[in-house]
């Protein structure tokens, strides 16, 4: 099988049949299969979508693990030579993905590949593409941009419908070979929701392959449909910010450590009077 794909759903069964929907009509010709594991989501509604769509693969988790474990208990599943992590609240829009392989094919040292995102009022996602987290960066990103030279977060250096080499996509549509991706474990399993996504194409570069955003093709992002933006919210965004730092700048950079830590607690604190 050439590529298994991944849905991890939570609580939005009308936007996950949309999303199965659009990788039958466009994955003709590809050896494929999909599992979707539900992170017992309270409305079990969606478990009608069972019979609905018998080639599927439905995993029901007893609890709401997160994000990560649920992916990681839908590729211990997969089959394929590849997997590709999705989330439910996207769209395949084209007959573009049998290119997209044959592109990881004959990449050496392929990595990881994430395509270009929009949401729903067609206007790009800039997180479809980005940095590794560093100092300059991460402040921007958190308050504002320092210099029109400075390497953004977001890439911008990088053109929004081309393909390069860039350190992090987004982990809701990734692409990568199933050996890769449990050469790097997976994603770590402390980050209940966000960040998984940077440490994991990180962890990859960080074992010598390359990783690759692919803006010629896009695919719909109904983006945060089953996410409350409320004090829980926040505190798991910025815990997986903390997570990162604490993993990778702690012992290795002490002083952006501090630097980063300050400048995280401050924005925590910021957004959550909003609330």
């Amino acid at each position: 099988m050439k590529v298994s794909v991944i849905i991890v759903h939570y609580q939005v069964k009308d936007l996950l049949k949309s999303c199965i929907l659009s990788i039958q009509k466009y994955f003709q010709g590809i050896d494929y299969e999909i599992i979707v594991v539900d992170n017992d989501s309270p409305d079990s509604e969606w478990k009608n979508l069972i019979d609905k769509f018998p080639d599927v693969n439905f995993i029901a988790l007893e609890k709401n693990f997160g994000f990560s474990k649920a992916n990681n208990v839908g590729v211990q599943a997969a089959k394929g030579e590849y997997v590709y992590i999705l989330n439910p609240d996207t769209e395949i829009e084209g007959n573009y993905f049998q290119e997209i392989l044959d592109f990881a094919d004959h990449q050496p040292k392929f990595g990881a590949l994430g395509l270009r995102m929009h949401n729903k009022q067609g206007v790009f996602l800039p997180e479809s593409k980005r940095s590794v987290p560093a100092l300059v960066n991460s402040f921007e990103k958190l308050f504002t941009k320092l210099s029109n030279n400075s390497k953004t977060y977001y890439r911008n250096d990088v053109d929004e419908f081309g393909i390069a080499e860039v350190e992090v996509m987004t982990g809701a549509n990734l692409l990568m070979k199933k050996s890769v991706y449990q050469e790097a474990g997976g994603f770590d399993e402390r980050y209940f929701m966000y960040g998984e996504d940077i440490d994991l194409c990180y962890t990859i570069l960080r074992a010598g392959y390359k990783n690759f955003y692919y803006g010629k093709y896009s695919i719909l992002h109904y983006k945060g449909e089953s996410t409350v933006k409320d004090k829980i919210y926040l505190r798991r965004f910025f815990g997986a910010m903390d997570i990162f730092i604490n993993k990778y700048y702690k012992k290795q950079k002490p002083f952006q450590f501090v630097l980063m830590k300050i400048g995280l607690k401050l924005k925590h604190f910021i957004e959550a009077r909003k609330i």
